[in-house]
């Protein structure tokens, strides 16, 4: 009974520096998924009650992302995706109805790969040593639509010989916009939400173009590109005809990703780090910027990687890809967003 009233009467712990410098602008921080090896890019449904994610679920024997969807009420949680090979970059349909996401599981030797990665990572353990983040341009990677129960599954782009993913919606359903090439040449699409009609919107060649969201009005499309330099990654918009192209950030020492637009259309947050130093790890942060006059404010201060930030339907919220403490398995985050002022 001591020890409880110690305990009671024991002052809450002063946070920390970086927490304080997040009050401004995020508050009520919680944390959304824990039963996996790791989960992050999530998404909201067009009703704000569920998202849809992509985790690394030990029980399968799969090493690769697959998609999940939840529901915020209860936290209960459903694979969509088959279970095999690469998943990535899942969507919600404008209605609420049907997803989307990326997937490799047609591939013949899905299986095989995921026994090469865990190999490769039993092998990095022994040497203790911890690989910096790739990605690979799987040709075998392809857009596919489903159910919100992973039923009645269609693939989007069955004819494509190269990577295709990384697609979102238009605010009226009507279409998608994706990247589609070979590691050193991907470039943005749009096509027709039934898969029809893709055409071209970047021309930019020998670099990758990617992570493309349809502006709130549907008239631009923003985007990240290496082409100054690759892997230096920097923000783009452009119209959706492919007119009107303009480079929102232009410092190579940095790597600026994962824009994603404000209700306003005027605004982004997005995710950045200093690269200036080759030989330390790079902390990623949110950032916040008005397109227009270029002005930039930062969001988080963790000692951790926080990326890939999108907005609720209501924009009140934001969620997130985070480890926080910068030891930890990434997750999904969500807190209160209050827009900063400028």
């Amino acid at each position: 009974m001591i020890s409880l009233l110690l305990l009671s009467l024991s002052p809450m712990a002063e946070p920390a520096p970086w927490e304080k410098d997040e009050t401004a602008y995020l508050s009520n921080i919680k944390q959304l998924t824990s039963d996996f090896v790791r989960a992050g890019e999530g998404y909201f449904s067009p009703d704000g009650t569920k998202i849809i994610y992509q985790a690394e679920e030990s029980a399968t024997g799969n090493p690769f992302y697959q998609i999940f969807l939840q529901d915020l009420k209860t936290g209960k949680y459903h694979r969509v995706s088959p279970g095999a090979g690469r998943t990535t970059c899942s969507y919600f349909r404008p209605d609420g109805k049907r997803v989307i996401y990326a997937s490799s599981h047609e591939d013949p030797d899905a299986k095989k790969h995921q026994e090469a990665e865990y190999k490769q990572r039993e092998e990095d353990r022994k040497k203790g040593i911890r690989r910096r983040y790739t990605w690979d341009f799987d040709p075998h990677v392809k857009i596919y639509e489903a159910d919100l129960d992973g039923g009645n599954r269609k693939c989007l782009t069955p004819n494509a010989k190269v990577y295709t993913a990384e697609g979102s919606y238009s605010a009226d359903g009507k279409q998608i916009v994706y990247s589609a090439g070979n590691a050193g040449n991907v470039q943005l699409y749009i096509m027709n939400a039934d898969g029809s009609g893709s055409r071209p919107i970047t021309k930019a060649l020998n670099c990758y173009n990617g992570g493309p969201f349809f502006s709130p009005d549907g008239k631009r499309v923003i985007f990240r590109s290496d082409r100054k330099e690759k892997d230096r990654l920097q923000l783009y918009v452009v119209n959706v005809d492919g007119t009107g192209e303009k480079a929102l950030t232009d410092n190579d020492k940095w790597v600026y990703w994962a824009p994603y637009w404000h209700k306003d259309g005027k605004h982004i947050i997005y995710t950045a780090a200093d690269h200036t130093d080759e030989k330390a790890r790079p902390n990623y942060d949110l950032y916040w910027m008005n397109i227009d006059t270029g002005k930039t404010t930062r969001i988080t201060h963790a000692p951790g990687a926080d990326v890939l930030p999108v907005f609720s339907p209501d924009y009140t919220k934001v969620m997130w890809t985070t480890s926080r403490d910068g030891r930890s398995p990434t997750q999904l985050y969500i807190a209160n967003f209050a827009a900063p002022k400028d």
